[in-house]
C-alpha cells in the first residue's frame, strides 16, 4: 500500500515564488514517473509580501498546518522591499519572514543544517584546476545556538544606539547531536574524493573562543565512538583559504552556527553558485528544505531564476523522507530527480544566464521555465531506461 505524504509548499517571496513552483511540478512527474506513493501538497503565502498586504508573516492555517501536520516543507526564500527599496521588517526590526525563517528551526528544532558542496559536471568553478572530481563534500552547520541565538540587546540613550551586544550560546547538548549527525553521514558516505578517507572536519576558534572549545573537546568525544571514520581540524579563517587550495581533502565538515553560516557560502561558490546549493534543517522528526539564495526581489517576473537549486532542495527532501520513513520509492525519485538535473548540466545546453560563464558563456541563456521543462523531460528518458 502506498504512502501519502503532507508536504507543506511555502514559495515565500521574490524568485521563491518563481522557482518553488517549477519544484513542484518536478515532484508530481517524478510522482507520477516512479509511482508507489503520493505527495498531498499543501501551499501557502507566507514572507514579507504577505506581510505588506495582511501584518502578518503567514495565516494561522498555514502555520498551524507546517508545524504540526506536515511531514516536509518544501521553502522557496524570504524577504521583500519597500518602494524605496529598504526592506520589509517586522515591528521588532527583524526580517518580515523571521518566524517562518528562524521560528521553523527554532520550533521544530531543526539542528542540523545541511548543505552538499558538490560540482557537477557542466557547471564552471572559480577554483583553477579543480574540477567535479575534486569537489563533494558536506557541511553540517548547528542550527538553534551559537552567535544567533536571540540573546541579544542594544543601549540606547534618546534615540541613539550607544551599544550593542549578542552573546554566544554553545551548549553540550547542541554541539553532541550535531556532531554526532556529522559522523554519521560520514560513515555512510563515499569518502573525500582525494582519498576515499571517510573524515569530519571540525571547523571552529578554539584556540580563542571558550564556546569552540567545548565544541571540539564534544568533537573529540563523540569521534571515539566512529573508529572508521578520520577525525580531522580547522581553525575558521585557515580552512577558508584550505578550502581553495585543496577542497578534495574534505569529505563531511562541521561547524558551530555562525562559522557553518559564512563557510557555506564559500562552498557555494566552489561548487559553481547559489543557483545549484540547495540546503536541509533537518531535526529528530520535522525536515525543512530550501534553495541557499535569498528572494532577490529585482528578477521577480523575468523569468531567469535558475530553479536547479530548488529541485536540488526538492531531492533532498524525497531522500530525507525514504530515509525516515523507509520508503524506497520516495527514495527513488529524489534519485531520479538528481541524475536528471546532473544529465541537464551535463549536457550543458540548457541553462539559466548565471550558469552561461567559463566555457559555456556562448550559451544561449534559458528562461527557468524551459530549464524545468527539460529536466522533466530528462526524468522521462533516465526512468525509461531504468
Amino acid at each position: 500500500m502506498s504512502r501519502t505524504y503532507k508536504i507543506s509548499i511555502l514559495p515565500g517571496d521574490g524568485i521563491g515564488r518563481e522557482v518553488v513552483p517549477q519544484a513542484v511540478n518536478v515532484l508530481q512527474a517524478a510522482e507520477e514517473l516512479v509511482g508507489g506513493f503520493q505527495m498531498d501538497l499543501h501551499k501557502y503565502e507566507c514572507g514579507g509580501e504577505f506581510y505588506r498586504k495582511e501584518k502578518r508573516e503567514w495565516t494561522i492555517e498555514a502555520e498551524e498546518f507546517t508545524k504540526k501536520e506536515a511531514d516536509a516543507v518544501l521553502l522557496g526564500a524570504i524577504g521583500a522591499v519597500n518602494s524605496d527599496g529598504s526592506s520589509v521588517r517586522l515591528p521588532d526590526g527583524n526580517l518580515a519572514g523571521y518566524s517562518i525563517v528562524i521560528g521553523l528551526r527554532m520550533e521544530l528544532d531543526l539542528f542540523a543544517n545541511v548543505r552538499p558542496v558538490k560540482l557537477y559536471e557542466g557547471v564552471w568553478t572559480p577554483l583553477s584546476g579543480k574540477g567535479p572530481d575534486d569537489i563533494d563534500m558536506t557541511i553540517i552547520r548547528e542550527n538553534t545556538e551559537g552567535l544567533y541565538s536571540p540573546t541579544r540587546g542594544t543601549l540606547k540613550r534618546g534615540k541613539e544606539s550607544e551599544l550593542a551586544i549578542d552573546t554566544r550560546v554553545i551548549t553540550r547538548k547542541g554541539s553532541e547531536r550535531v556532531i554526532r549527525y556529522a559522523f554519521h553521514l560520514a560513515v555512510n558516505s563515499h569518502g573525500a574524493p582525494s582519498d576515499r578517507q571517510k573524515r569530519v572536519t571540525c571547523v571552529d576558534k578554539s584556540n580563542l573562543l571558550a564556546g569552540c572549545q567545548l565544541f571540539r573537546s564534544v568533537f573529540d568525544e563523540i569521534a571515539q565512538e566512529y573508529p572508521s571514520v578520520e577525525k580531522d581540524y580547522a581553525y575558521v579563517d585557515a580552512w577558508t583559504q584550505w578550502c581553495l587550495r585543496k577542497p578534495e581533502y574534505y569529505n563531511v565538515v562541521v561547524a558551530p552556527n555562525e562559522f557553518g553560516d559564512i563557510i557555506t557560502d564559500l562552498g557555494a561558490a566552489v561548487q559553481g553558485g547559489l543557483g545549484v546549493a540547495p540546503a536541509g534543517n533537518i531535526g529528530v522528526k520535522h525536515g525543512v528544505f530550501e534553495p541557499v539564495h535569498g528572494s532577490a526581489p529585482k528578477y521577480y517576473g523575468s523569468n531567469s531564476a535558475n530553479p536547479i537549486a530548488a529541485i536540488l532542495a526538492l531531492s533532498m527532501m524525497l531522500d530525507w523522507l525514504g530515509t525516515e520513513h523507509r520508503d524506497k520509492k520516495v527514495k527513488s525519485a529524489g534519485e531520479l530527480i538528481k541524475a536528471s538535473v546532473a544529465e541537464l548540466l551535463r549536457e550543458g545546453k540548457v541553462r539559466t544566464l548565471d550558469l552561461c560563464v567559463g566555457p559555456w558563456s556562448s550559451v544561449s541563456p534559458s528562461s527557468t521555465e524551459n530549464v524545468t521543462s527539460e529536466i522533466i523531460k530528462l526524468l522521462k528518458r533516465i526512468q525509461t531506461k531504468r
